[in-house]
């Protein structure tokens, strides 16, 4: 679609019946690329009559406004990600945080939502068993065979932190490409995961992996203070707080970085939230 794009606009220098040809010898998926070809060239020249061929797809607004079902989906991926005792330890923290709410802010919504989407990103960080466990997944082999035709090798590109390497002249982590033998690995590496946070655990002695334990244990505790202290005034300012971790981007260095404004910007927010309110300014 994008190569169609960039040809109708004269950005490839490569004739009609040459794309056109190497698509089929490239032997993947000819009619689908050639159909994608072909749409890309129309939305260059008019984007709307392409948007007038896709429907909305239809989505369960019950599901996605119900805190309940949002929390039972990811309870049940993170019974999956690790086991039912870490699924529970995000149950439970919600609990709490929906029972404060409605003690402290009643007729107020969206503090509860905001702690159930940002402690299960903290919590299902994607490390070397939860890579091993998609991979390893029934959907993803499926998606491969329904996207590529005849013979085809995976080759996995991954930076594991046991064998790191750094660019010489950039400093940061390259990564380094393996063949499909990685998923007999992997299979291994998925029932494993039981060792995940425990003295035991290989890969916990990573700077990354105790950055990702550290920021779900920040997190418990900022919970913690927001529900000591929540109150109408400064229920808003709570809410903001709550989502901060959803910043969080990228991985190592990058994902450091992110972290480390997210920390700067929520330590402002409390500083806020922790002002004494007109009321209690009175009193």
């Amino acid at each position: 679609f994008m190569v169609g794009y960039a040809y109708q606009l004269g950005k490839i220098p490569v004739s009609l019946g040459a794309i056109e040809r190497a698509i089929e010898l490239n032997q993947v998926a000819v009619d689908f690329n050639q159909q994608a070809f072909k749409w890309g060239r129309i939305a260059a020249h008019d984007v709307k009559i392409v948007e007038s061929y896709i429907k909305p797809v239809a989505k369960n607004v019950s599901a996605q406004a119900d805190p309940r079902l949002i929390v039972d989906r990811r309870s049940d991926y993170l019974c999956e990600y690790q086991d039912s005792a870490y699924a529970e330890r995000y149950r439970k923290l919600i609990q709490r945080v929906t029972q404060v709410e409605n003690e402290c802010t009643p007729g107020r919504r969206g503090l509860n939502e905001a702690v159930a989407h940002s402690y299960f990103k903290l919590l299902a960080y994607k490390d070397e068993y939860e890579v091993a466990r998609l991979f390893t997944q029934p959907e993803f082999v499926k998606q491969i065979k329904d996207q590529f035709e005849g013979k085809f090798k995976l080759k996995f590109n991954l930076a594991p932190s046991w064998l790191i390497r750094t660019n010489k002249k950039s400093g940061q982590v390259e990564k380094r490409q393996f063949g499909p033998w990685i998923l007999h690995a992997f299979r291994i590496l998925a029932r494993l995961r039981y060792l995940r946070g425990t003295a035991f655990d290989p890969f916990g002695y990573s700077q990354d992996r105790k950055l990702e334990r550290r920021l779900v244990h920040d997190f418990e505790q900022t919970v913690k203070i927001l529900l000591n202290g929540l109150n109408q005034d400064n229920y808003d300012v709570a809410v903001a707080i709550s989502e901060l971790p959803r910043k969080i981007r990228g991985y190592g260095h990058i994902k450091q970085a992110t972290a480390d404004q997210v920390n700067a910007e929520q330590d402002k927010l409390l500083k806020l939230f922790n002002q004494p309110t007109p009321h209690q300014s009175a009193a």
